[in-house]
């Protein structure tokens, strides 16, 4: 009987490394002239896995938002992985905005990694939605290989990962 080998498919964010980042980026605010005086700054609500951005107006909103994602680009957290949320008015003559941090793989997007594995006909590669990870699984190694090539060219709107090689 042939063993079958396994991988799973999913996505997420480093909390704590979403955490330094913030920190960073609270940092440079502080220093930087630009915001001198102004009400800027960028709270991590973790339980939530919500950043919550309040600065003065559009401009410095959109210098924040700039300032927080090189932060995280260097701190190698997925943007991808951030729901940017729309700017709004808020008390104070000051704008907020939310972004989400996805860190789970929600049924659309596994439905659609599952769609693209079985789309391309894959020689006995299967698809499997377990919550919010998708489990595929073949007889040959090469297959799974290939697989996961054919998932790293396809835009699903999140940082896919690969875990549980076996």
């Amino acid at each position: 009987m042939a063993q079958n080998s396994s991988f799973d498919v999913t996505t997420g964010v480093d909390l704590q490394e979403v955490d330094n980042a913030v920190n960073q980026a609270q940092k440079e605010i502080a220093q930087r002239y630009d915001f001198k005086g102004s009400k800027a700054a960028i709270e991590f609500k973790r339980a939530e896995n919500v950043l919550a951005l309040v600065a003065d107006d559009d401009f410095r909103m959109r210098a924040l938002f700039d300032v927080l994602q090189t932060k995280l680009i260097k701190r190698n957290v997925p943007v991808k992985n951030l729901d940017v949320g729309e700017v709004k008015a808020a008390g104070g003559d000051t704008v907020r905005r939310e972004i989400k941090l996805k860190t789970a793989l929600d049924g659309e997007t596994a439905k659609k990694v599952a769609a693209a594995i079985k789309d391309a006909k894959l020689k006995k590669v299967q698809a499997a939605i377990q919550g919010d990870q998708v489990r595929v699984s073949s007889p040959s190694r090469d297959d799974l290989q290939e697989a996961i090539a054919l998932l790293r060219g396809k835009d699903f709107g999140v940082e896919l990962k690969f875990g549980n090689y076996r």
